[in-house]
Formats: C-alpha cells, sequence, structure tokens
C-alpha cells in the first residue's frame, strides 16, 4: 500500500523510461520537491522507487513567440479566452525495487507518494545497523496533508570504522554552520556510546569505545561545549525528542591552552570561564618542551617548500643529536647552537648543509621560539601545565579534549595540530605501551575522533608536498580507519582539498556555496537541479552523502546542545 496517486509514467519515444531514470506527469498544483520520494506500480505487484530531481512545466505554446502572440501581443493585463493546454512534468532517479525487478517502469503506470515505511525503504534507511542520528528528513513539505517527518540515522561501522570512516563538512563560511553540524553529530556520537555503558559487560565488549579531540580554530566557537545551550527553540526540543537524543550538551571535557605570557593563556576564552575550569580542573596550560617535543620540529616548516631536503637534514642532525647538539636540552641552547653552525659554517658538523641553510633554519625557528611562550622547557604541573602528548597518552573511552589553538598563527595552528596527529598516530600505533601499565593500555579507545575545521590550511591543493602535516593527514585519511584514527574536517571549499582525503571519506556532508564551486568537476555527480540547491541551502539544512544511502538525502538539524560564544573578540 502506498499513499496519494499523483501522476501516471510517461515514456515517449524520445524520453523512454530506463533502468535508472524515469519521468511522469502530474497535476500541476501537486507540490512535489526535489529529493522527495515517488512510488511507482510495476510488475509482478512489486514497487519501483524514485528520487524526485527535476520538475518541468510545459504547455502546446511551441515558441516564445507565439506565447506573446496568444497575450494579445505582450498586453500584460490580456485575459486569455481559453487557457493553453499545460502540464507538470517530473524526472525522476530510480533508486530501488521491491523485488529487484530492474526492467524499466512501464507507460501509464500510477505514481504515487509515499508512506514513511516506503521513504525508509527507498532511501536505504529501514536496516541501519549501530544507528546515530544524522538529521531530520522532512518529505513532501509543499504538501501539508502528506507530510513526512523522520529521522535520519547512519550506520555507525560506516562513519567511525571499520566499514568506512571520515567525514568531510563543506559550505561557505557563516551560511553553512559546518561547526554546529559537526557538533550535532558528534554530540549523537557521545550520547550513543553513553549508552552503551548501561547495557551489559558482554554486550559492551561488542561495542567500540570512542573518544574525541576537538580542535578550536576560530574564537570561542568550542570553549563551552559542557555547557547547556540558552538558545534552544520549542522546534529544536522537538526535534530532539523525535530523534531519540536529550539535551545533554558534552561530558568528559577537558580543555588545553596554549601557554601565554605571565603563566596566563594565549587564547580568547572569558576570564570568568577560564576560572570555572580551572577550579574543575577541566582547563589545562600545554606547553612543549625541546627534549621531549624536538621531534615535532619539522612542523615548525609545513608552508615552506623545501625541495632539496636541506631543511629536514637539519632537524634529523639535531634530532639524532650530532655534535654540538649532544649537550643541547632547551630550545634556548638549540638556538644558540644553529647560531653557530650558521656562523661557522662547514667549518664544523654536515658539510653537506650550507650555512645558508642553517641561517634560514634559524630565521623560521627563532620567529617561532623566541615568541610563542609554549616552547618552554620547565612544565610544572602543579600550576596546571601539561605537555599535549602526555595528556593524550591518557585519552579514555568518551572523553572530549578540546584543543584551544584560535589565537595562535596559522604556523602555530599548524604545528600544534600536527603535534595532535603524531601523538594519536603514535598512541594507537603502541609506541607509547613501553611507558604504559597493562590498565593504561586497555583504556586506550578503539576509535579517536579527531575533529578540524578550516582543513584547507593543512591539506588544499597549494600546500607543499613535502609538508610534514599534509603527510600526516594523507596517512590518516588512508590508513586511519584500520588504526582506529577518524577525522572530521571541515572546509569552505571541498574543490580545493587534496583528493586523496576527500576521496577516502565515507561520508559527506554539503551546506550552502556558491555557483563557482559547484561548477567544479569535484561535484559532477551531482544532478543540476541538487547543484543549484546547494547554493541556495538554508542554515541548518544540509546534502548528505553516505555508502548506506541510496540517493543524496536533505536533512535539517536543530541548533547544537552546548553554549555557543559569539561574541567579540
Amino acid at each position: 500500500m502506498s499513499g496519494k496517486v499523483i501522476g501516471r509514467i510517461a515514456a515517449l519515444e524520445k524520453c523512454p523510461t530506463t533502468i535508472d531514470n524515469f519521468c511522469f506527469w502530474t497535476d500541476k498544483d501537486t507540490l512535489l520537491n526535489p529529493f522527495d520520494v515517488v512510488v511507482v506500480d510495476h510488475l509482478n505487484d512489486s514497487k519501483t522507487y524514485g528520487v524526485v530531481e527535476e520538475i518541468s512545466h510545459i504547455t502546446d505554446s511551441d515558441s516564445f513567440l507565439a506565447n506573446f502572440i496568444s497575450n494579445d501581443f505582450g498586453q500584460l493585463d490580456a485575459v486569455m479566452n481559453t487557457d493553453r493546454i499545460g502540464m507538470n512534468y517530473v524526472a525522476a532517479k530510480v533508486v530501488g525495487n521491491t523485488k529487484n525487478i530492474y526492467i524499466p517502469v512501464q507507460n501509464g503506470a500510477k505514481v504515487s507518494l509515499g508512506l514513511k515505511d516506503d521513504i525508509q525503504t527507498a532511501l536505504g534507511l529501514d536496516e541501519i545497523k549501530n544507528p546515530v542520528v544524522c538529521g531530520y528528513l522532512e518529505m513532501y513539505s509543499g504538501l501539508d496533508e502528506d507530510k513526512v517527518d523522520l529521522p535520519v540515522y547512519v550506520n555507525s561501522d560506516f562513519l567511525i570504522g571499520p566499514e568506512g570512516a571520515h567525514l568531510n563538512i563543506s559550505g561557505i563560511s557563516g551560511l553553512a554552520t559546518k561547526t554546529s553540524y559537526a557538533m550535532f553529530l558528534l554530540n549523537a556520537l557521545q550520547q550513543q556510546t553513553l549508552q552503551q555503558q548501561a547495557v551489559s559487560e558482554d554486550e559492551k565488549k561488542k561495542k567500540k569505545s570512542v573518544a574525541y579531540i576537538f580542535m578550536n580554530v576560530k574564537g570561542r566557537d568550542l570553549l563551552s561545549i559542557d555547557e547547556p545551550s540558552e538558545n534552544l527553540t520549542e522546534n529544536d526540543r522537538v526535534m530532539y525528542k523525535s530523534m531519540g537524543l536529550s539535551e545533554a550538551p558534552f561530558c568528559n571535557v577537558k580543555y588545553f591552552y596554549p601557554y601565554g605570557e605571565r603563566g596566563t593563556v594565549k587564547s580568547y576564552v572569558r576570564s570568568e570561564i577560564l576560572d570555572h575550569q580551572i577550579k574543575s580542573n577541566q582547563a589545562k596550560k600545554f606547553k612543549f618542551t625541546f627534549n621531549e617535543d624536538n621531534e615535532s620540529l619539522d612542523l615548525l616548516f609545513s608552508n615552506i617548500e623545501d625541495p632539496n631536503q636541506t631543511i629536514e637534514s637539519i632537524i634529523n642532525y639535531i634530532i639524532s643529536k650530532q655534535q654540538p647538539f649532544d649537550r643541547v636540552d632547551s630550545w634556548e641552547s638549540m638556538l644558540k647552537e644553529v647560531q653557530e653552525m650558521g656562523s661557522r659554517g662547514s667549518d664544523k658538523g654536515n658539510k653537506e648543509i650550507s650555512v645558508m641553510s642553517w641561517r634560514k633554519f634559524r630565521r623560521i625557528v627563532r620567529k617561532s621560539v623566541e615568541t610563542e611562550k609554549m616552547f618552554n622547557d620547565s612544565v610544572e604541573e602543579s600550576k596546571g601545565e601539561v605537555r599535549l602528548e602526555e595528556e593524550i597518552k591518557k585519552l579514555k573511552a568518551n572523553d572530549v579534549f578540546v584543543v584551544d589553538i584560535a589565537k595562535q598563527d596559522e604556523n602555530m595552528q599548524a604545528f600544534v595540530f600536527g603535534s595532535v596527529m603524531q601523538a594519536v598516530t603514535k598512541l594507537k600505533l603502541g609506541e607509547f605501551d613501553e611507558d604504559m601499565d597493562e590498565k593504561q593500555r586497555r583504556q586506550i579507545p578503539d576509535r579517536i575522533v579527531i575533529f578540524v575545521d578550516e582543513l584547507n590550511k593543512y591539506a588544499s591543493g597549494d600546500t607543499p608536498k613535502s609538508s610534514p602535516i599534509l603527510r600526516l593527514l594523507l596517512d590518516i585519511a588512508e590508513r586511519g580507519r584500520s588504526l582506529g584514527i577518524i577525522l572530521f574536517s571541515a572546509e569552505q571549499f571541498k574543490s580545493a582539498i587534496h583528493k586523496r582525503i576527500t576521496g577516502n571519506c565515507s561520508t559527506h556532508a554539503y551546506g550552502r556555496t556558491n555557483s563557482i564551486e559547484v561548477s567544479d568537476k569535484t561535484y559532477s555527480f551531482v544532478p543540476a537541479t541538487y547543484k543549484n540547491m546547494m547554493t541556495r541551502l538554508k542554515q541548518g539544512h544540509y546534502i548528505i552523502q553516505n555508502p548506506v544511502f541510496h540517493s543524496l538525502l536533505k536533512i535539517r538539524f536543530p541548533m547544537p546542545l552546548y553554549k555557543q560564544d559569539k561574541g567579540d573578540n
């Protein structure tokens, strides 16, 4: 049984129905929309499902001139004696058949609206395992009596592994609400994994534990994610309830701020919020020491071309503690020895590295090490100071780490982000196992989700191929699924991101973008009507692509559950 009949199939000599597509005519007053599901009666009492891609209106007028003449030679207030014969016809894409019959639908077959079960079957939503809600779908929004609302779930195995992994969100700044959608999805994931704690131990063993690391790159966006939202509307609350989610913000949250001047933090965080987080033992100040973090030196050169690999040679020279770096134990003494190497040239040390290379190295490192207070060789835990790598070793299931890099320049943001990725990779590869006891090793989460906005800063087509951060991102995109490292990323223009990263994402979310972006070949698989809709999407509306869905889905989501601080910086 299907819903209301709205038209019949039209198979024409010049426009036949095919295995993939069909057209049907419908009443002019039937308000269908792209992405709506329709049901066609087919052979052997089966149903063929289609998704609306294009809606057209035609009349018997064969030219614009004829139409002009029929309106009393262009009189704007003319009333025609007889209306022209006109109709709407709809082009739809086949997404399935209840009995796997894929010969084209027949001319004259009835076309109906779908009931809720039809829609779920058509879009592949009826057999979702390990469901995590990813939005809310409104079908037939132009037909009040037949409107269908339903939550959309995605199989978490295709979102955070092991079947598929990584999420990419794209859309123009401000209108696409990329961070809000990522936080909505991540909150739903945390709620799902927390619910698993209520099941039996046997069931719990079958489930995968998940932890989260968010990079805060803009203002105070993510610096109060454990505080409840004050802006939820009644519609938002209804939507959360229908999706089976509570209105709780993130829990188990810790904030990490870069160490700043005179023991403060380099951050846009409000002082009263920081004080509260420190008192509740949620906030830490992170530093990088030379002895423990010198292997991250290459991350300072992420945006610098190194065609002859001289910078890489210098870093290897320092890390391997060749003379005179064998006695270096601080950032200050490293800079001093590098200066010596630059002034003495090839008289001492590696003769293959030129004086100019040493000077270039010092110029770049000095700018960062001397101006950024987080490069500090003294870490006092009693004052809330930590090393990020040490804290990531302690990451447990359902923990949420927020690393604030919003107030740092692009080079420092890249350095911290790269350091986080390096530490997570080492943790999952077991490189810290010798420093951990059995209990600590058991607590390592099965999945660690890293969220970063502005991915174009680290993995665009303009990023040097030798960039260590690009290498890390490619490694996570290609091997992260098997290691349990999942990348949730966002950027304005997906077409500018390295193809090996977007190509390895199992889930894509498209927010509002512009016509230049959708004209790129990255969007060549998207029907023209959907491309145009991408340029008109409202805030809170997304087009989703995932392997479990039979078609692109247009969904919306409610306001995030945490306090969003959008005040002036």
